[in-house]
């Protein structure tokens, strides 16, 4: 920056840190921009004066920017610091965990071998209490536990743990035998149950066979009475049919007969009661067409009084209207007069207004 662009010098970098460290250690410099703006007499009544101010001013917005640049690449430059810092931290952390795992790794694979060689004791040992587990075996499989829990060696392979592994198979083999001694007795009461089950179920069965056979015998008797009872009824039941045939037949043509003069006896009065009816419906025909004829007339009167009533009606209330327009007109004349109208124009102006002759006025009936 050149110094035509800037009122006061930037500390150099050698120094600019110490500055900018030190509590108002910019202040020569901004002491320096100061007295070259009270130095400077504005004059804005000629345009180059008016320049001149703007140039100052110009001239103190470069220093603050020249200024800030110095301070900013000072920070840039310390952040960069604790970068390097962390990345070489990084580096020996790295590095002596490599060394720490290569000093350690024959410990390691030791442990790893160890940790091994003590699990397959366990597992072992596991196996032998595993074998204690005879939830739903039968005595059979027991003994075949029994048997697999005998033939295991316990001996100076389990090393330390060949005492535990004595234990354990000592205990199993307790447990073993224990369940082996309540199975035998359980399956033992099974098997009596079982037999005396069987002996019930032969037994019953030896009775429902004897109640089939007796229940076959008494229906096969029972069977051979209800035939011959059947047979019995069979012929007494064709008895009584024939007879009632014959009585139903003697009734039938009783019944024939008896129909036969009803018939003719109804058909006679059918006849007569048609004759009544005809006679009747004639009377009745005549005695509809007098009252017909009469209710024609007595019609015809009511219309002609009706319409002489509305005639009469009409003509009253033509009259009373004619009585009440009057005595309106009359009123409205009267006060025409009174207001100092002469009569005859009142009368003239009461009637143009009767006839709606005169705009915007009208007498209310």
């Amino acid at each position: 920056m050149s110094a035509s662009n800037e009122l006061a010098a930037v500390p150099p970098r050698e120094t600019a840190l110490q500055v900018f460290q030190v509590p108002n250690g910019l202040e020569p410099y901004l002491q320096k921009i100061r007295d070259e703006i009270d130095a400077f007499v504005p004059d804005v009544s000629t345009r180059k004066g008016r320049e001149a101010i703007a140039s100052i001013a110009y001239k103190v917005a470069r220093s603050k920017t020249a200024l800030d640049n110095v301070g900013k690449e000072l920070v840039a430059e310390l952040k960069e610091i604790p970068k390097k810092i962390d990345a070489e931290r990084k580096r020996m952390r790295d590095t002596l965990d490599a060394w720490q795992e290569e000093v350690r790794r024959p410990l390691t694979a030791w442990q790893a071998a160890e940790d091994d060689r003590v699990d397959r004791h366990q597992a072992r040992i596991q196996q032998l209490r595993d074998l204690m587990d005879v939830e739903t075996l039968f005595a059979e499989g027991i003994r075949f536990k029994i048997s697999q829990t005998e033939a295991v060696v316990v001996d100076e392979g389990f090393e330390e743990f060949e005492s535990e592994a004595h234990q354990v198979k000592a205990k199993t083999l307790e447990s073993l035998r224990a369940s082996l001694t309540k199975q035998e007795k359980h399956e033992a009461q099974q098997a009596e149950m079982e037999r005396l089950r069987e002996e019930v179920a032969a037994r019953e069965q030896k009775e429902r066979e004897e109640r089939i056979a007796r229940e076959a015998e008494d229906r096969a008797r029972r069977e051979a009475e209800q035939k011959a009872q059947a047979e019995r009824e069979a012929v007494q039941r064709r008895e009584i049919e024939a007879k009632a045939a014959a009585e139903r037949r003697e009734l039938e043509l009783k019944l024939q007969a008896e129909q036969a003069e009803r018939a003719r006896a109804q058909a006679e009065a059918d006849r007569a009661a048609a004759e009544q009816r005809a006679e009747q419906q004639r009377q009745a025909a005549a005695l509809q067409a007098e009252r017909d004829i009469e209710l024609a007339r007595e019609e015809e009167r009511r219309r002609a009084d009706a319409a002489a009533a509305e005639i009469l009606r009409q003509q009253e209330a033509r009259e009373a209207d004619k009585a009440h327009r009057a005595s309106i007109n009359r009123a409205a004349l009267d006060a025409f007069i009174a207001g100092g109208m002469p009569e005859a124009c009142a009368k003239q102006a009461v009637t143009l207004i009767a006839q709606r002759k005169i705009p915007n006025i009208a007498i209310s009936y």
